[in-house]
């Protein structure tokens, strides 16, 4: 279930404080869940590659194209999780103005401190206003 935009500001501010208070703990925390996300990534890529050749030469020696073809796709899927797991990581939390952001949510930090922004001028608008 995903967060709400309220939880998701909330984990955010939590994380920014995180950084704030103790930059050596959160960038060690960061790296241990890179490891740990990047291996798992590589040995499901491997995984998935190694059955799709078994899978393709299976269905070549028992003259069965659509074996054959699963293996393929197989392979197809492997490898694309590779490249995929390769170039979006998980999400880092920005650690201050000068970066740290993550890749794979750098856009959505973007749209989010445009969010921020506009609803931040909204709001003053209204209390102009009214």
């Amino acid at each position: 279930m995903p967060l709400s935009e309220h939880e998701q500001r909330m984990l955010e501010q939590m994380e920014r404080a995180l950084y704030a208070e103790d930059p050596k703990f959160a960038t060690a925390l960061e790296a241990a869940g890179m490891r740990r996300h990047t291996r798992r990534r590589t040995v499901q890529a491997i995984l998935g590659f190694l059955l799709g050749i078994v899978l393709l030469m299976t269905g070549m020696m028992v003259q069965q194209i659509w074996v054959s073809v699963i293996g393929f796709l197989a392979m197809l899927g492997g490898a694309l999780l590779a490249v995929t797991g390769w170039r979006r990581g998980p999400a880092t939390p920005d650690a201050g103005e000068g970066g740290g952001a993550g890749r794979g949510r750098a856009p959505r930090r973007r749209k989010a401190k445009v969010m921020n922004r506009i609803e931040d001028r909204w709001r003053r608008r209204r209390e102009e206003n009214g």
